[in-house]
């Protein structure tokens, strides 16, 4: 009795504590936006980044377009860039007024309003203007379809809608037709951006649109999430969960995968601070800002999530500032562009809408280092991080890091129970300094990795004055190193 008692007991934990804590990460690139491969940090931390200000790239300067534009979206499609926003120089008569607009670059920096002669709007078909009267609030979303198999004559689709989203779809991305007039979403409110995409990891299409939740008799604007295996049949919505965070007004989430990592959903969120006045009326009216715009303030805030209704609020101290000068604490305004996309070798850009209802309103362009979000962070006395047990496949361990001259990073492979493994100690470690993006690690005498491939393994990363951005995991060739 005693003998089967113990047999069930070492299977129960086997289970609890043995395969089901292993993750199989392939050769996929794996950020630090969360906790979700770490199991221990001594003496180090997980540090947001904050991006750097690389200047206005678009004025939305022309007659239809205005100090109300907003909905931004930038798409990266081989070597073109292109943007998508609501032009909207009213506040009134918002439904005979806005139109979507379309601006296109080579690079993300540089960017043209070409003249499409799609619509005819205020008198001229010279316009960059892809939707007019269709009644839209200024939240149409489109985004690249990346499921395998997908019709060219829509690669691009998109959702839209004031009061329930109707799907469309475009070979081009420019021109754009109904996939159907009938909507195929109306439980939500979709006053904002209400973001698809398809998800290679989840095998369908997600869309995250707001809501609104009432906590102790207070209401705040929230997240929901709904899927489809087509864009035309949706699911029950569900409610994202945040954690254990407090509630605050999450407004426009800008939910989308990750470009070196798909498998994680980066959200840059629009964090209202609803009545936190920081201008005064004269102050406000010197901007010219309108008077419903002057009593909040916002901020960005950076989320993630691997999958299903659950957002990492990791951080929540600002990811971007609303920054110096009173023209940039306006309600709504320091609202993000939906997609990070990259904009250099080493490079890659946020997008953000400034200056809204004043007539300075443009995007600003910030940058990161690619996978820049979040480090694993040491400062100079040093410390260490173990991650969970994991699978990979390769033979060689690549990282994304930084040091300073007087810093360092080195890595042992060890045993699900934390044991080093042989030719892969600490001790055999080559020393890493620098800061690079695909930095191979290496062991003296043992550098290739394939005959851990497959086999549950941890990570020791010991880091002295250092940042560890990501890790990834793939197939190369090596000479020993003696």
């Amino acid at each position: 009795m005693k003998t089967t008692l113990y047999i069930l007991l070492l299977i129960l934990a086997t289970a609890l504590h043995g395969q089901d804590e292993v993750v199989d990460i392939d050769s996929r690139r794996e950020l630090f936006v969360d906790h979700f491969m770490i199991e221990k940090l001594d003496g180090v931390e997980l540090k947001i980044h904050e991006p750097r200000d690389a200047g206005k790239v678009l004025a939305f300067d022309k007659p239809w377009e205005g100090p109300f534009c907003g909905a931004v979206t930038i798409i990266k499609d081989d070597s073109v860039y292109r943007m998508y926003y609501s032009g909207r120089p009213s506040i009134v008569n918002v439904e005979h007024t806005t139109t979507t607009c379309y601006a296109e670059s080579e690079d993300g920096i540089l960017w043209r309003k070409p003249d499409l002669g799609i619509h005819e709007v205020m008198g001229t078909y010279d316009n960059n203007v892809i939707f007019a009267g269709v009644g839209w609030y200024g939240n149409f979303s489109p985004f690249l379809d990346t499921r395998e198999g997908i019709d060219p004559s829509m690669r691009y689709k998109a959702l839209g809608g004031d009061l329930a989203l109707v799907p469309s779809a475009s070979k081009d991305g420019i021109h754009w037709d109904f996939i159907q007039e009938k909507p195929v979403f109306e439980y939500g409110h979709f006053d904002s951006q209400n973001v698809a995409f398809w998800s290679e990891e989840e095998q369908c299409y997600l869309c995250y649109f707001r809501d609104w939740i009432r906590v102790d008799g207070k209401k705040y604007r929230t997240v929901s999430r709904t899927t489809s295996k087509d864009f035309i049949n949706w699911t029950d919505p569900v409610e994202m969960d945040f954690g254990d965070t407090p509630h605050e007004q999450i407004y426009t989430q800008q939910t989308h995968p990750y470009f070196r990592a798909p498998h994680i959903y980066i959200s840059l969120a629009a964090r209202l601070q609803e009545g936190k006045k920081v201008l005064t009326d004269e102050e406000a009216e010197a901007l010219g800002v309108h008077p419903a715009q002057s009593n909040d303030c916002s901020d960005l805030v950076l989320m993630s999530s691997r999958g299903g209704n659950r957002y990492y609020r990791t951080f929540l101290e600002s990811f971007i500032r609303p920054g110096m000068g009173k023209h940039n604490w306006t309600s709504r305004s320091n609202y993000p562009a939906l997609n990070v996309v990259q904009t250099g070798s080493e490079e890659m850009s946020v997008y953000v809408r400034k200056d809204y209802t004043q007539v300075t309103a443009h995007v600003r362009r910030y940058t990161l280092r690619l996978d820049g979000f979040v480090s694993v962070h040491a400062p100079y006395k040093g410390g260490e991080m173990i991650t969970r047990p994991f699978r990979f496949t390769g033979d060689t361990l690549r990282l994304n890091y930084a040091t300073s001259a007087a810093g360092s990073l080195r890595v042992e492979l060890q045993s699900p129970e934390g044991e080093a493994l042989e030719g892969f100690e600490l001790e055999n470690s080559v020393e890493i300094v620098g800061d690079e993006l695909l930095k191979a690690v290496s062991w003296k005498c043992n550098p290739d990795l394939s005959t851990l491939s497959g086999q549950p393994v941890r990570l020791r990363f010991v880091m002295k004055d250092a940042d560890l951005y990501s890790m990834k995991f793939e197939q190369s060739n090596h000479n020993c190193l003696l």
